[in-house]
């Protein structure tokens, strides 16, 4: 057995889920470029879910259905404003999502249908969750969410307390529908490790949110407005990416593994946030971005990813920094769920192999020898 470093090119499972082929990402055959522009998040996620887009009825029902889901459990909110107003934010999202399995009678449910009840309730409740504690943190009380609201409109309303406007709807709602799936991530193939094991699906989701805490899978969008800030102003961008560069370090937002020729998710929220800029009065972010992204493509090749122009966006609507990846998980929820319940439409344990590197033919030796 000969080891790939990070599994890389390593084909693991079969899904009908989405795919990149040649550069070209689909969620069930569809171009992400024809959702982007055409399609709602709620729209995307019956498609993730059910493997069709819906109809107009079976659209009502599920915004409905996610409408009615969308309250968590006292008992929740109460463990959430316990937590240290400087907990990483997620860390109590994982937290709180691991906790909703304690209020859920059908947590060990692993029937097809209450897997679905749960995956609406995750979806539902992730926003709610996010929300609740950026408001806690601020000494603030939770909102409750409105009643057949969007997940993009609940969402803004429940962390401002006020009905967000039509242009902050339309661009989180097009972030969302981004993110919601990208094949077999690491998040994504953290969730399908642990239902393989007959796992509930809160745990399923808990184990993808630990994985994209980390700065090299969502956090990235965190580090890129970290970097924005620290630049300033336009007038250093030069400068700093350049002393960058030189020292070989890692500009956060470029590359993608499975993306040579660009990540085509990137020009979609590229275009938002010149939107966004132009609608706020403060073009400082984009402007930045335009100039960072020019240096390092030109010399080194890399194109921004999804993550790069995804920080301005969020910053421009005027959410904290640190609530960015969990924006990302309330998206990949969709996916995350639809991939867990392929997984136990027709499971397999998932439990590769080692290449062991260690020593050989070594003797025990008593601990008096030692």
């Amino acid at each position: 057995m000969t080891a790939t470093k990070g599994l890389e090119g390593i084909v693991a499972t079969t899904s009908s889920i989405s795919s990149i082929i040649d550069g070209v990402l689909t969620y069930r055959g569809i171009n992400i470029d024809d959702l982007a522009e055409n399609a709602t998040f709620e729209e995307v996620i019956y498609l993730l879910w059910y493997g069709k887009l819906p109809n107009r009825s079976e659209l009502d029902q599920l915004t409905k259905d996610l409408s009615d889901n969308a309250s968590v459990s006292a008992e929740v909110i109460e463990q959430i404003k316990l937590y240290p107003k400087d907990v990483n934010s997620m860390a109590a999202l994982r937290t709180a999502v691991s906790s909703l399995a304690l209020y859920d009678a059908e947590a060990n449910d692993m029937t097809p249908e209450s897997n679905l009840r749960k995956a609406i309730k995750l979806q539902a409740q992730l926003p709610t969750i996010i929300a609740a504690f950026a408001r806690i943190r601020q000494g603030q009380e939770p909102i409750a969410p409105k009643s057949c609201a969007s997940v993009a409109e609940n969402f803004l309303y429940m962390l401002t307390g006020k009905q967000p406007e039509a242009i902050a709807i339309q661009a989180l709602d097009k972030a969302l529908v981004l993110h919601a799936d990208h094949e077999l991530n690491a998040s994504t193939f953290a969730a399908r490790v642990t239902v393989a094991t007959l796992s509930d699906i809160y745990s399923g989701v808990t184990s993808a949110i630990g994985a994209l805490k980390g700065p090299l899978h969502g956090g990235a969008n965190e580090a890129v407005m970290a970097m924005l800030e620290e630049i300033g102003t336009a007038a250093n961008v030069t400068s700093y990416i350049n002393d960058k560069l030189a020292n070989k370090e890692k500009i956060m937002g470029f590359g993608h593994r499975v993306y040579k020729n660009g990540d085509p998710r990137a020009k979609h929220l590229q275009k938002m946030s010149h939107e966004l800029g132009k609608i706020t009065g403060n073009m400082n972010w984009y402007d930045m971005s335009i100039q960072i992204e020019e240096i390092v493509t030109g010399q080194k090749g890399l194109k921004p990813n999804v993550d790069f122009y995804s920080a301005s966006v969020y910053t421009s609507l005027e959410i904290p920094r640190d609530l960015f990846t969990p924006i990302f998980a309330i998206s990949r929820t969709s996916g995350w769920t639809a991939h867990i319940l392929e997984q136990f439409d027709n499971n397999r344990l998932i439990r590769p192999r080692a290449e062991y590197t260690g020593p050989s033919n070594q003797a025990f030796v008593p601990i008096e020898q030692r």
